[in-house]
């Protein structure tokens, strides 16, 4: 609990009562002002561990709670969302190193809008991550998702076409195809005029 919460974080335990164990008791920390169990826990009643053939053994159950410490430490308001096969969750967690920092974002309820964007490459200095950075610099929070579905290579210039699909969505709002209209044009100027390429809009 230190690890997850910090060093400084108070804990205690308190007797409590489980039908298989004995004594039983609730690991409880400080947060946010109030008391909150995270660790029910106890010795095993010892005609359990008999049963299971280990008459010489004494047993230690526990349980954390994994998705309750999880909306806890990341701010998850509905525990249904870690049943969910959404990629706008699951990606918020998909992490290089697992003490990376992770602030949870909620998730729109409102509709995407998908357009496409196609262009030819020039023949040096494109680089995918500049054009990235500039769908999210000029579409700000409405983008939602940048993702490459087509690269072409014609066969007698070999010159190379690169066609992304950008979902919009606003996080508090249903989005007109007019405003994202207006979004995605800056989008195919900017790449025009910042990274060189040639429009197939």
């Amino acid at each position: 609990m230190s690890h997850l919460f910090g060093e400084e974080i108070e804990i205690r335990w308190v007797d409590c009562y489980f039908p298989f164990t004995h004594p039983s008791f609730e690991m409880e920390i400080k947060f946010r002002g109030n008391w909150l169990e995270v660790l029910g826990c106890g010795v095993m009643e010892q005609e359990l561990v008999n049963s299971a053939g280990a008459h010489n053994k004494i047993g230690w159950a526990f349980g954390l709670g994994l998705e309750r410490l999880s909306m806890i430490l990341y701010n998850i308001p509905d525990i249904r969302l870690f049943w969910s096969e959404d990629e706008r969750f699951l990606k918020q967690f998909d992490i290089p190193h697992i003490d990376q920092k992770v602030l949870f974002q909620p998730l729109s309820k409102y509709p995407p809008l998908v357009n496409d964007i196609s262009f030819w490459l020039p023949r040096k200095g494109f680089s995918e991550n500049d054009f990235l950075d500039l769908v999210r610099t000029v579409g700000g929070d409405l983008v939602e998702k940048v993702s490459l579905i087509d690269c072409f290579t014609h066969p007698k210039t070999k010159e190379v076409s690169n066609c992304y699909r950008i979902t919009y969505r606003h996080p508090e709002r249903t989005l007109t195809q007019e405003e994202v209209r207006i979004v995605h044009k800056a989008i195919e100027n900017g790449a025009e005029q910042e990274l060189g390429v040639k429009g197939r809009f």
